[in-house]
């Protein structure tokens, strides 16, 4: 992948928007968009966007795990399963 194809100033989106969408989500690669030579914007398509989000989310959650398991705040996976069920049984 060449980003160079994929920036553009903003002059281009201004006069060209309806091609720029097409491109963005026929190729699913977001482009820059430059104001004076400084990228000032990124455009992408809405399913990358949202994949993004969500593998930003997984290695959120990941990243707490590691976090308490280095703190020791763990459990043994039947006590887990134990306080599932009494929580139900509450219900």
């Amino acid at each position: 992948m060449n980003i160079t194809n994929d920036i553009r100033p903003v002059t281009y989106l201004k006069s060209r928007a309806a091609d720029l969408l097409k491109q963005i989500n026929d190729t699913h690669r977001p482009v820059i968009i430059t104001q004076n030579g400084e990228p000032k914007a990124v455009i992408q398509d809405p399913q990358s966007y949202e994949n993004m989000r969500n593998a930003i989310g997984i290695l959120k959650l990941i990243s707490l795990g590691e976090e308490d398991i280095k703190n020791g705040n763990i459990l043994e996976q039947e006590a887990v399963f134990i306080n599932i069920e009494e929580k139900m049984k509450k219900r």
